[in-house]
């Protein structure tokens, strides 16, 4: 885990329920902070500072809360909830943990390369390497939560190679949850991606038609009907 202490300072809130649209006018935005054992805390907290701890912290990056009376409280973020229409930061969910206390989280995956390269070996001979994995699930410490896991990008070199979760560089004291065999990466050849992409588009264009059809001689029928009574 990255030194860096990341802090969020809060204040308690008694606006709930529709007229939280005042706090989005004010700067701000609700938050919960879920604490085992005790009542929920209901508070609120300045959007651009929000923002910032969302973007750094994500998932795995433990959050010291501080409320007006300098109280601190270490969390996790659990939920980030957003605007559709503007993919704006709307509502946040905090979990309390202690340091003592084993917990889950989503640490993000990264490639590593070696000797300078900004690519794996296949990409630089012109391969597609896709990623179908994110983030795993892991558990440890506080201390020891990472801020990234790394999988080996040297390994991916032609067509077929792929990395697993259970090749990912896993650091010491941390356990991982997901499934050992879930694909985190692949190697493709561009043309048979395109191709598959063409068939993949097609297929769903010959649904529409079929859609359409369907819904002409439904159409027709009706008025048919309609002229016979």
């Amino acid at each position: 885990m990255s030194s860096d202490q990341v802090q969020l300072k809060y204040q308690n809130r008694k606006i709930v329920g529709k007229q939280v649209k005042k706090l989005y006018i004010d700067g701000l935005v609700p938050i919960v902070i879920n604490d085992h054992g005790h009542q929920s805390i209901i508070a609120q907290a300045s959007f651009k500072d929000v923002v910032k701890v969302v973007h750094t912290a994500g998932k795995h990056h433990p959050v010291i809360m501080i409320d007006d009376k300098n109280k601190q409280l270490t969390t996790l973020i659990k939920e980030v909830s957003y605007l559709t229409t503007k993919q704006r930061i709307n509502h946040v969910v905090f979990s309390a943990i202690e340091e003592n206390q084993i917990v889950e989280a989503e640490i993000p995956l990264r490639p590593l390369y070696q000797d300078g390269n900004e690519s794996s070996p296949a990409e630089r001979a012109g391969l597609l390497v896709i990623e179908h994995l994110e983030t795993v699930e892991i558990e440890a410490l506080p201390k020891d939560l990472p801020d990234v896991i790394y999988y080996d990008a040297e390994k991916l070199i032609s067509v077929g190679d792929h990395i697993t979760v259970e090749e990912l560089i896993i650091p010491d004291h941390v356990t991982v949850k997901t499934d050992v065999n879930q694909s985190v990466v692949s190697v493709y050849e561009p043309s048979a991606v395109e191709a598959a992409n063409n068939s993949l588009a097609g297929e769903e264009e010959e649904v529409k038609d079929n859609d359409s059809q369907s819904e002409e001689l439904s159409e027709t029928d009706t008025s048919t009907n309609q002229e016979e009574a």
